[in-house]
């Protein structure tokens, strides 16, 4: 029987139960369905209702991965791309490293939580480019997060000096001392900013996976049934 025949029977069976990992799955043997024909242990529920499936949550690679059968898992690898995503990546924190100095020379006020938008931004840059499902792709977002975010303080750094000294933003940066570069860092990074480190790596990371909900994954084990 596949998946979805024995999900007719789970589905109103009392002894019924969602887990994050292999989704229904029986109470009795914290298994999903494997029985042919008739399962012994079925109980209807008449209280049971229809089981709503997520549609708006990605589920984590490694669930997907171990939901899914080793054809499909691979069939979905093909669709990879790692070279663009690193691209994408790169792209994108330049750019928001770029708009965090636009911003901060505009208002001559230094925003920290703008390390947050960045990870988002190179996350999702990769995920649109990369499609990935393996966990290199969200070392990656990582990776490419705290660079950006670095290069976001550095050039904020640069565009203060430059208000300061009412010069260019590129005359300052290519005059820039960089034996200031630590001690100025020093100074001006703080508690706050540290945990805006943190979830911006983590944002890079979360968000750097192909998104696949819940539903996504039950049409993909429908179709691999089929």
């Amino acid at each position: 029987m596949t998946r979805e025949e024995h999900l007719k029977f789970c589905k109103i069976c009392k002894h019924r139960e969602m887990n994050s990992s292999l989704g229904l799955v029986c109470n009795l043997t914290g298994a999903r369905a494997d029985f042919e024909g008739e399962c012994a242990n079925f109980e209807k529920d008449p209280a049971a209702r229809p089981v709503i499936v997520d549609d708006t949550e990605a589920l984590p690679p490694e669930v997907i991965k171990r939901r899914l059968d080793k054809d499909m898992v691979e069939k979905l690898r093909m669709e990879q791309n790692l070279p663009r995503a690193i691209i994408a990546g790169l792209a994108a924190a330049l750019i928001s490293a770029g708009l965090w100095a636009v911003i901060t020379i505009a208002t001559d006020y230094m925003i920290g939580y703008m390390a947050v938008a960045v990870g988002a931004f190179v996350g999702f840059a990769i995920r649109f480019a990369g499609k990935g499902i393996d966990r290199i792709f969200g070392i990656w977002g990582a990776a490419l997060s705290l660079f950006g975010v670095l290069l976001g303080y550095f050039f904020t750094i640069v565009g203060i000096f430059a208000n300061y000294a009412e010069m260019d933003f590129f005359e300052t940066l290519i005059n820039f001392n960089f034996d200031l570069l630590s001690s100025v860092m020093e100074e001006i990074l703080g508690p706050i900013d540290f945990l805006f480190f943190g979830i911006a790596i983590y944002e890079g990371y979360k968000f750097s996976f192909k998104p696949i909900t819940e539903k996504d994954l039950v049409e993909l084990e429908k179709s691999a049934n089929k």
